[in-house]
């Protein structure tokens, strides 16, 4: 499938730019801080959880992207951590907000929607 870009955005405005691949939505950590009205720690720290108690698997749930970024004289490469939808809607239920419903709902919507093309497709 061809990497494709959406743009998500909650009621209020806020805008975030999804990674469709694969069949499902990536997110990195301060997409999700954004989406879910949270600072990174607090998502970093549900995120560890979830994998800490073996609700899901990092090695299915979680893509290593290279970016490069010029910092003054210099190029600088860091590799940054995706997370999967699933990995995104149990964040969105641990962190309890009006955004992580509303996101929730946009997402599901999202993937009903390609479900749907491919069932008509076949």
């Amino acid at each position: 499938m061809e990497n494709q870009i959406e743009i998500y955005q909650s009621p209020e405005g806020i805008q975030v730019s999804v990674m469709l691949e694969n069949d499902t939505v990536w997110l990195n950590r301060q997409q999700l801080a954004l989406v879910f009205d949270r600072d990174i720690k607090t998502i970093g720290k549900h995120i560890n959880n979830v994998f800490k108690e073996g609700e899901l698997d990092p090695n299915s749930t979680v893509a290593k992207n290279a970016i490069v970024q010029i910092e003054a004289v210099r190029t600088v490469s860091r590799e940054i951590e995706y997370f999967n939808l699933d990995a995104i809607l149990s964040v969105g239920y641990r962190v309890n907000s009006k955004r992580s419903t509303q996101f929730r709902h946009w997402a599901t919507q999202r993937q009903r929607d390609y479900l749907v093309k491919i069932k008509i497709a076949a």
